[in-house]
This record gives C-alpha cells, structure tokens and sequence, in this order.
C-alpha cells in the first residue's frame, strides 16, 4: 500500500492511486496544519489559529477534537503508513515525509544544490514535477496564504536553479520558449534575464541577445532608476565579444607552474600582517630564504634556498572510502553542499566513536573532490589516543605533499603554518583532518585562504572553531541501521526482519556496532539472523560479541575513557550504574555526591568528550553501548552505593511532590525514610512537572531496585509516585513496574512489600477498568496487609474493594468495605483518604438510590479536601459531587459541579480524569434533553481517553450512541452500540446484555 499526501495543488490524500474522502474543508485545514509539520507536534492552540485564524469560534477546542476524531477515521485506510497521535501539548501527525509533496519537494531541491548538474537536473524536474497548481488549491485562511507564497518563490527558485543546470549542460536550445515566456512575465528578473541572453548567444543569435539586453537595461533605468548589475554587464561584455563564458577552464586547471607569486604571512605580537612578493625572495614568518645556490643565516639556522614552490603538485591522498557507505542521506546532502560549494571554510562533524564519522567524511569527500582540482589532504590526528599526532609534524607532510622540498620546511611551528596557508591561497584544495582532539589541535592545520575548505572530524564538539559549520553526528535512524546490517550481512538472511530489527536495537543503532554484528553473521554461514539477535541479548556479554578480525565496540570506548581524568572517569562510571532513560543534573549531583555547580562541570566534559549525550538543558544520557561499558568498570571499581544514593534521592523528592498535590495525606509518613536529601518545589506546577519530566527514570528507578532485591524501597517509591498510574501514557510501564515489586517481595519472603505492591496492582488495574484482577489483588493485598500489621495496605485494600464492588454492580458489599475503609483512614487520623473513602460511598450510595445520602457525603469529602487545600483531590470530590446532583435530578447544579472539576483536572494535568469528567457531563447533557452537547462531549471523552480503560471507553460509547439516536442519527448510534457490545463481551461485562437490548430495539 502505498499513501500519498498531496499539498501543491488540490489538497488530497490517495491510496494506490485512489483518492481518500478526508471530510469537509475545515477538516481539510486541520490535516493541512498537521502535514505541514509532519512527525512534528503542533500545539492546540497552533491549530486553532491555522484552522480558524483571527476567528476562532467561543468552542474552537472541542469543535477541533471533534475534527481530529472524524480525521483519524478518516485517515484509516492508510494506517501503517500515517498516524494521527495525541502528545503531551498536541498532536502529531506521523508519516514517511516522502509520502508528503511538499516535504518531498523540499528534499529533492536540497539535495539537488549538493549534485552534479547531470544529477540535479534529474532532482529538480523531480521536485518541480510534484506541483499541479497552486499549493493548497482553494483553501483561504491567514496562515496557508502567507506559507502559499513561500512556497511559491521556492517552486521559482528552483525553476531557476534548474534553468542554471540545464545552461551549464548546453542544453540552451531547448530552454528558448520557456525563457522567452519568463523573461516576458519578469522583466527586471536580471537573472532571468541572463539565462534568457546566454541562450540566445549560444544558439547563435548574437543580436536577439544583445537586443534583449538593451531592452532590459532601459526597463531597469526607466522604472527602478538603477543599472544592471556587474555580473549582467559582464555577461553583455562577453556576448559583445562572441565569447562563450562556459568554454573557459578554472583558472587551478590548466596545468601551469605556479612561480609567479606567492602570498606569504608574517607573525607580529598582536597582530597578522600580509605580504605579497616574488619567488626570488620569499618571507616566512621572520626567516628569509633567497633563490641561489648558497645558504642564508636567519635567526642562528641555516636554510638552502630553493624556489618556492618548484612545481604544481596536486596531492590526492584521501583513503578510500566504504563500497557499502549505507544512509545518512540528508546528512551527506548537508556537507556535500557546505563542503563542495565552500559555503564554510572549516565543516567539523562531532560524534561518539563508532558513530561513523570518518566514514561519513571520506564519503563526503570523494563525492566532491573535482571540486577541489588542486588537491586533496588528508591526516589521521589520533586525537582520542594518547599519542595523539603533533600538527607540527602534520603541517611538515602537508607542506612536502604541496612540493616544497625536504630543507625548505621551517623549522618553527608559526612558519610551517604561515608557509602551508601560503602554498594554499592561490588553490583550491579539500583539507580532511580525521579525529581530532580539540579545536587547538587543528587550529595551526585550517587553510587560511577561501578557496579551500577544511573537513574535520572529532569526538569533542568543536565550538572553539571560530565560523566553522558544526555537524552532531547521530546514531542512525531504524531503517538506516537495518538497511547497513543487510548491505554487510548479507541481504537474504537480513530478510528475517524482526530478528534483524532486534540485533539493530542491540546495537544501539551505532554504525560501528552494526558492521561488527553483520559481519559476524556474514562470516558464520551456519548462523541465523536470530542466534546472533540472541546472543547479543545478553546485555552482560554483549560488547564480547560486538568484535571481529581487529574491530571492537569496548576498544573504541577505551580510547576516549582512558583519556579522562580521574574524577570524570568516577563520574562515568557512576553514571553506568543507574537504569533509566536519562538523567537529571540534580539526580546526578546527588549520585556524585557533588554540588550542582561541580556536577555539572564534569558532565559537561564528558559530553565534550561525546562519551555523554547532553539531550536538554540539564538532562544527559548514555547511549546504550557505552552504558554497559560504564556499568563494566563500576562493577570493577566497586561502586555499590550508587543505585541506593538514587533511589533515596528520587524517594526524596517524589515525597515532597506528593504531600505538594495532597497536602495532609498520611500516607507518605507510612514510607521508608529517605537518607538522602531531595529537591523542594515552589509550587504544586514544578511538583507536576518534575513528575511527569522524571517519570521515565522513576518507574526505572523502581525496576532496579526490585531486581537489587531492595523490594520494601521499591513499592514505598512507587507509592509515592502513585499518580502516574492515573495517566493513560505510563499504563503498561506501571504495570510493569508494580508486578516486579511484588515477584521481588515474594522472592525476599518480605510481607509487608508484597502488601503494598499488591494494593499500587490494585489501585492500577481498577484504573484501567480490570476489575475482576483488581479485586483479586485487593483481597490478597488485605490478606498480606493483616499479617505484617501494616495500617496503610489494610486501610487502602478496603477501599479499593469498595471502588471495585461498586462498578461491578455488588452495590451493598461496596458499603460495607467503604464503611471499613473510612473507620480505617479516620484511626490512622488520614483525613484526605478518608474524604476519599467518603466520595467513593457518595457514589455507591447514589447507585442505591439514596441520592440525599450521596450528596452529604460528598459535600463532606469536600469540604475535608477545602479545608486541606488539596487542589487535585477537591476536583476529585467535585466530579464525585456532580454525578451525586445530576443522578437527583438537580441537572443544572450537577453540570456546574462537573465543569469545576474538569478544570482541576485539567490544571492538574490528569487528561484520564478530564476525559472521565467529560463523559459524566454527557450523560448530564442526555437527562437534560440537550443530545447535540452529549454527542460533543462524549466524542472529547473518547479523543481524552478515561480512567477505567476499554470498560469505560464502553460505557463512553453506550452514551454516544443514545446521544445519536436522539439526534435522528441512527445509523452512527448502531455503530457506538455495536463498538461497546464488542469490548463488553471480550470483557465478560454485564452491561453487554443492556447494550444487546439497544441494539435489538432498532
């Protein structure tokens, strides 16, 4: 299946071949908004701005979630190839950009600027071929105008480019009509006007060219007041003279001595001068060196003299590169036109060793080397070695490769580099300095003159290159690292793609990594794709397996470890140790057990040294190979207390963000104490946000802590950072999490632990709507809880029961637990529980149909959480509140109630909660007669998503559907009811014999 989406021209997706319905044209904005962003996210409120611009409608926001809803529908046919996603602030439209015109477009055109003219050519009718009219055809809002015009002058830009092309082919003949028509439609386009003159001087009509030029020179006069520009002037000298500017050679090309001048560079304390004179008498620096046959005395040294230089030597000394160079396309775009066009004198790529930078640069360098005719330098600089090369030892080879003989060459460090920028500033010649250490290292290599262009390439970020156009080289992309692993291993064992998928991942998708593997497997013709996937699973053993012949991961990070101090290399090591997917800098400072400031010092080293990845402001990362290698000298070194600093210093802070969001809560003086000191919040946003930013490396934190056998410290943790089990996003990774916790308390035969892993199950499977493995969870958890006396599992088991008994229709036991939950939370004096306890028994009340009962209690729970100033927990009692009056039959009071929450909830950055808000107001819309609000909102409780998973989403669609039907859509309504009869079957739920009725009644 092949998708395309089409934006220059008539807006339109097509599959195959065949156009795809995406809706009416505000539906059409939406998808324009996102494509033009592709794999991007785009803000709501970006949307909302592109869709409607200055004329948002008072819903914009639930008007444009119902588009997005009707869009992914729409986009369904093309799944596997496009998905629209909701992330955190937005959404996000993923697909190959190739599939998308515009993107595509921009690709073809960039990399044309980096080819040959033959290429190019090919590129540019490519891209030009992708427009079928004006981009976005039809379509009238603000922000599509401004970027129409854009996009315009691009598609001119590149006409005009590809003109240059074809006129440099001598293919000016079959330009003729097409320059005549567009000198025609832009009279003072001067660089129309120059293709339009050249092609008519080439075909032979001299006077049409020069009549041409006359006309345009007296338009330009009459109405903008200005000559032509020097370069059009120079056109009509040469038309004038019946010369054709394309016949004559590179001045560097036509083989001549060069002994005419030489530009040479004295040294002055503070300050550079120049000077230009004869070969006779050449100046380097303060040493001078006559032509003869006789030495000269300079400074106490004697030197021959010679002529300088005595020939034209082009040096060609670039290794060969990679006949399976594989990807990095736009990167090798990138520095083709930076490095082969000279747009940057020095071009320094960055990366972590084995990350394929001496690779990516040779490459790069035979592709454009007939662009540098005089030469090409090359030298391995060793810089991540203790011997690293001496520039002056370097400068001394180059300087013999450009033909100055042996006892020509200073001795003195300043006059080799002040005779090697010499040589070059009449030349054009490629410099490739291969793994530097630093930006001094090469500083005294760079040629001075513009011509010429240094490619340099290092582990360290070279920011001290004043102008230099900086690359940070990445791992590669999936597809990129599966295509390498085929192209080495062999294409037809490749082919077990999962296998292959798995050994890439292995790998960490470092280049380095990826040949050694798939040349293991290319070696060993007995091996599957999926023995070497195994035996690269083994994380312990997996940098042995990653060498062959004289090729190893660990001997690459040797080199840069062995070049760290001794308390970077502590730092590194320490770092190994803990899982997680990054690291904060204060976590860190806390593992070193360093001030921040110190902390921060060294990591920044250790990123400069590109044995650490710096991903934000204040957040690092390893990649994965070099964590093992960082984990295997910790192991060596002994650094046990390290995982434990962590996890009390997350224990720390995760406490202080939980008493932030629900302050009086006892629960957290029921935890293990930290030893460690964590971080204070201002507010209860920073507490949220450092929650949510953290969330990665906390459930980590748990997980090796379990696997550390330490499981009391891991189910506190995760007690602790119990509100992400309320967030949609972190469902599967909690559940992990939590199961682990509780197999490592059975292992430690440790009671207590196993109770509170037990209730954190619990507590997650009733969010995602699991109940029955919820109640079994809940029972054991009461069970264990009774048998290490442990208030907190005791008291919480029995309100989860009563959550859990309530939506399982079970309405009197639901009482009884609650009563008991409440009796428990008031003797261990937890207020906000037991107004919890308080709001869940105003909703099974309610389900007993005792709704005076069930709004006291509510307004109970209520006024604890006010009187607590717990923000999160009163939306909590106000959603439990609003059911309690709209289940009355005071609607209105019920609706109001329910809008308060779902702003506490939306503040509080809980969208499972928002969802679940939403869809009560739903069914507060549906009583009130109002169907048209309850389709609206049960569709933005759908687009949320709501705590109790594919259960709710059930009874979410149950109401959609009854909204429909009383809105005359019955149709849409079947197809709810049948989508909720599905889940409640799968789910053996008694609700599915209310939905059969529904759907057996039209």
């Amino acid at each position: 299946m092949r998708a395309e989406f089409r934006l220059l021209g008539d807006v339109g997706v097509r599959v195959d071949g065949r156009q795809v319905d995406i809706g009416h044209a505000r539906q059409r904005l939406v998808l324009m908004a996102l494509l033009v962003d592709v794999n991007r996210v785009v803000t709501v409120d970006q949307l909302v701005e592109r869709v409607w611009g200055g004329d948002a409608p008072q819903r914009a926001r639930g008007t444009l979630h119902s588009y997005l809803s009707r869009l992914r529908q729409a986009l369904a046919p093309v799944v596997g190839e496009a998905a629209l996603t909701r992330r955190a602030g937005g959404y996000v439209l993923t697909a190959d950009p190739a599939a998308v015109d515009l993107h595509r477009f921009s690709a073809l055109s960039g990399r044309a600027r980096g080819a040959d003219d033959g290429t190019a050519v090919g590129l540019l009718e490519e891209a030009l071929g992708l427009w079928r009219g004006e981009a976005f055809a039809g379509e009238d809002v603000p922000w599509l105008n401004d970027l129409r015009v854009t996009l315009a002058n691009a598609r001119r830009a590149a006409e005009l480019d590809l003109t240059d092309r074809k006129l440099r082919l001598g293919r000016h003949a079959e330009l003729l009509t097409e320059l005549a028509a567009r000198a025609a439609a832009h009279p003072l386009d001067e660089r129309v006007a120059g293709q339009y003159i050249l092609a008519l001087h080439r075909s032979g009509r001299r006077a049409d060219a020069l009549a041409h030029y006359a006309d345009v020179r007296r338009s330009l006069v009459e109405e903008l007041g200005v000559d032509p520009s020097p370069e059009l002037a120079a056109l009509h000298g040469r038309v004038l003279r019946a010369e054709d500017e394309g016949t004559v050679p590179p001045p560097s090309a036509t083989g001549h001595v060069r002994a005419a001048t030489v530009h040479t560079e004295t040294a002055h304390v503070g300050a550079v001068s120049a000077e230009t004179v004869n070969v006779g008498t050449v100046h380097v620096g303060t040493v001078q060196v006559m032509s003869g046959p006789s030495p000269v005395q300079a400074e106490g040294k004697a030197y021959p003299a010679y002529p300088l230089p005595v020939a034209d030597v082009r040096p060609a000394q670039l290794p060969s590169g990679v006949d399976d160079f594989t990807g990095r396309t736009s990167l090798v775009a990138e520095l083709e036109e930076q490095v082969g066009s000279g747009a940057s004198s020095v071009v320094a790529v960055a990366g972590i060793g084995g990350v394929g930078k001496t690779t990516l640069a040779l490459h790069v360098a035979h592709a454009v080397r007939a662009r540098y005719p005089d030469g090409q330098l090359y030298a391995d600089l060793h810089g991540a070695s203790p011997s690293a090369a001496d520039p002056e030892g370097v400068l001394a080879s180059f300087i013999r490769a450009l033909g100055v003989p042996e006892p020509a060459i200073p001795d003195d460090a300043e006059e080799r580099a002040a005779l090697y920028r010499s040589l070059l500033s009449e030349r054009r010649v490629l410099v490739v300095l291969d793994n530097a250490r630093d930006a001094a290292h090469v500083r005294p290599l760079l040629p001075g003159a513009k011509g010429c262009t240094a490619l340099v390439t290092s582990r360290a970020r070279l920011t001290g290159l004043a102008g230099a156009h900086l690359v940070d080289l990445e791992v590669m992309g999936a597809d990129e690292a599966l295509a390498l692993f085929a192209e080495v291993g062999g294409g037809a064992r490749a082919a077990e793609e999962r296998a292959a998928e798995e050994v890439v991942s292995a790998c960490g998708f470092l280049p380095l990594a990826i040949r050694i593997a798939a040349s293991r497997l290319a070696a060993r013709r007995g091996w599957t794709v999926a023995l070497l996937a195994s035996k690269l699973a083994d994380e312990r053993r997996r940098l042995d397996e990653l060498r062959v012949g004289d090729l190893e991961v660990t001997a690459t990070f040797e080199l840069g470890y062995g070049q760290l101090e001794a308390e970077q290399a502590r730092a590194f090591r320490l770092l190994g140790v803990v899982d997680g997917p990054d690291l904060s800098l204060p976590a860190a400072a806390a593992l070193l057990e360093r001030p921040s400031d110190d902390a921060e010092d060294v990591l920044e080293l250790l990123v400069d040294t590109s044995l650490l990845e710096s991903v934000a402001p204040g957040r690092y990362r390893f990649h994965d190979l070099v964590r093992l290698f960082a984990r295997g000298k910790a192991e060596a070194g002994r650094e046990d207390g390290a995982p434990l600093r962590m996890a009390h210093f997350y224990l720390a802070t995760a406490v202080r963000a939980f008493v932030g969001e629900h302050p009086g809560d006892r629960t957290v003086d029921h935890l293990t104490s930290a030893r460690q000191d964590g971080l204070e919040f201002g507010d209860r946003e920073s507490a949220i946000d450092w929650l949510l930013t953290e969330s990665g490396c906390l459930l980590a934190c748990v997980t090796q802590l379990a696997a550390s056998e330490r499981p009391g410290l891991a189910a506190d943790l995760l007690i602790a950072v119990k509100p992400l089990a309320d967030r949609g996003d972190y469902a599967a990774r909690f559940e992990r999490c939590a199961l682990s916790v509780c197999e490592a308390a059975q292992r430690a035969g440790d009671t207590r632990a196993e109770a509170r892993a037990r209730m954190i199950l619990t507590h997650f499977f009733s969010v995602t709507g699991r109940f029955s493995r919820a109640e079994e969870e809940a029972r054991e958890a009461a069970r264990l809880g009774a048998e290490a006396d442990d208030a907190l599992s005791r008291a919480y088991a029995a309100n989860d029961l009563g959550i859990i008994t309530y939506y399982m229709g079970r309405h009197e036991e639901s009482e009884v637990c609650l009563g008991q939950a409440i009796d428990a939370f008031r003797k261990d004096g937890n207020r906000p529980s037991e107004a919890s306890a308080l709001c869940n028994l105003s909703r099974t009340r309610a389900a007993l149909g005792r709704y005076g009962s069930a709004v006291s209690l509510a307004e109970q729970g209520l006024a604890i959480y006010h009187d607590m100033g717990s923000t999160f927990r009163m939306g909590n009692a106000r959603y439990t509140l609003g059911c309690a009056l709209t289940q009355a039959g005071r609607t209105d009071e019920g609706l109001a109630e329910l809008k308060r929450a779902s702003m506490s909830f939306r503040e509080s950055r809980q969208p499972l909660w928002e969802g679940v808000t939403s869809f009560r107001m739903a069914e507060a819309y549906l009583l009130a007669g109002r169907a048209e609000k309850a389709a609206e909102h049960a569709g933005l409780a759908l687009e949320l998503r709501c705590i109790g998973g594919e259960w709710r989403r059930a009874t979410v669609l149950v109401v959609l559907g009854r909204a429909y039907d009383a809105l005359g859509r019955r149709d849409e309504a079947v197809v709810s009811w049948r989508e909720a009869l599905e889940i409640f079957e799968k789910a053996e739920a008694r609700e599915a014999v209310e939905v059969a009725a529904l759907l057996a009644s039209v």
